[in-house]
């Protein structure tokens, strides 16, 4: 599957829908390590980007972005409509990060 096939959007430009597969979903959980705790703790002290926690956060978007894409080709998609991402504080420290949205098969118009 292209990302170019996954869109928060419900209809891909140039295409059209001929088969609702359901949805898929990638999870995935994280936890900030003790060095990063005692990085991110100076970084607050001097405000601005937390550089090290927004490195975290985008790599866990991108692993739950990943399980997703392979859990619509897993189901035959070629395309996911109505892309979203959530995300959970499970326990201090540990966050849940969750991307989903409608597998489908697209043609060409």
């Amino acid at each position: 599957m292209y990302e170019s096939l996954v869109t928060t959007a419900f209809t891909i430009d140039g295409y059209r829908v001929v088969k609702n597969l359901g949805v898929v979903r990638g999870i995935t959980v994280r936890s900030r390590s003790i060095i990063g705790n005692i990085g991110a703790a100076f970084q607050i002290l001097f405000g601005g980007n937390i550089s090290l926690l927004q490195e975290l956060c985008e790599k866990a978007r991108q692993d739950a972005f990943g399980i997703m894409v392979l859990h619509a080709q897993q189901v035959g998609a070629n395309a996911v409509i109505g892309m979203r991402y959530d995300a959970n504080e499970i326990m201090s420290g540990v966050a849940e990060v969750l991307a989903y949205g409608t597998a489908v098969m697209v043609e060409k118009v």
